[in-house]
């Protein structure tokens, strides 16, 4: 995608991986509104940004209500005419404990920010995409533990929360609306407040992202190691299929995708 003025709508992106990416968009030519509760760190944000040239705007709210996105969604319409872009950045960490520790009020706040404050923004953007019909595009911050258990210990609702993230975008990208571009951003360990500034530097990991966002990509990606961990997931899939599912001719007689298309392909004759 060409970001030449258009305007990028960031959620959590007054600091870590979203301003990081407000600044890679920005001097590509994108206006930038960021979005998020914390006031203080928005203007700081919005200041660096704009001693950067780049033209940035805020605005306070949360991701976890559906009307207060709806009013961001609103406040870019109104301020720049359109909001082109989405990126549903913002997250928490959340408690640490296993799942059989974690307690309910704890699981319920950090899938409310990360997963349904999520939900709201691809909804909300998504579906003014869909009506006007211009060029979009909607990208949502997954990680690495979304395609596996990066953690050593615990983390139970944030690992089952990025995984769902994962699951969600492939839904929407099944769904094919011609004029949205998405990307599903895969953090690995970046150094950001969540992380107590551990990890790869954010700049660095936006810039690896960003390249990949400006040639239309729709897995972003970033920490090369991860296909070790990746591979381990699905090398003792591979090997559980195999064991006890071995390939055969005609197996796919059960698959549902195509047992769909030929249902489809049963009602036209």
């Amino acid at each position: 995608m060409d970001f030449t003025g258009k305007t990028a709508v960031i959620t959590g992106g007054a600091t870590g991986i979203g301003f990081a990416l407000a600044k890679h968009l920005g001097r590509a030519g994108a206006r930038i509104i960021l979005f998020e509760p914390r006031e203080t760190q928005l203007q700081e944000a919005v200041t660096a940004l704009g001693q950067a040239n780049i033209d940035a705007k805020y605005l306070v709210g949360d991701v976890t209500s559906a009307e207060q996105v709806e009013a961001l969604a609103d406040f870019a319409w109104a301020e720049n005419g359109r909001g082109d872009i989405i990126i549903n950045n913002a997250g928490i960490g959340g408690s640490r404990a296993s799942v059989l520790d974690a307690e309910p009020d704890d699981i319920a706040q950090v899938y409310n920010v990360n997963f349904f404050g999520l939900w709201n923004g691809i909804r909300t953007f998504g579906k003014r995409f869909r009506e006007d019909g211009q060029p979009s595009a909607i990208y949502s911050t997954a990680s690495e533990n979304a395609l596996f258990n990066a953690l050593p210990s615990g983390g139970a609702a944030y690992v089952s929360g990025k995984h769902a993230v994962f699951g969600l975008m492939e839904v929407l990208r099944r769904e094919a609306h011609p004029n949205i571009e998405l990307g599903v951003i895969i953090p690995g360990w970046v150094a950001t407040p969540m992380t107590r500034d551990m990890g790869m530097d954010a700049d660095e990991f936006a810039s690896i992202i960003f390249r990949q966002m400006q040639a239309g990509e729709y897995y972003l990606v970033s920490h090369a190691y991860n296909m070790v961990r990746f591979d381990e997931r699905y090398d003792e899939l591979k090997a559980a299929f195999g064991k006890y599912a071995p390939r055969y001719d005609g197996d796919d007689e059960y698959d549902v995708q195509k047992y769909f298309a030929r249902m489809q392909a049963a009602r036209k004759t």
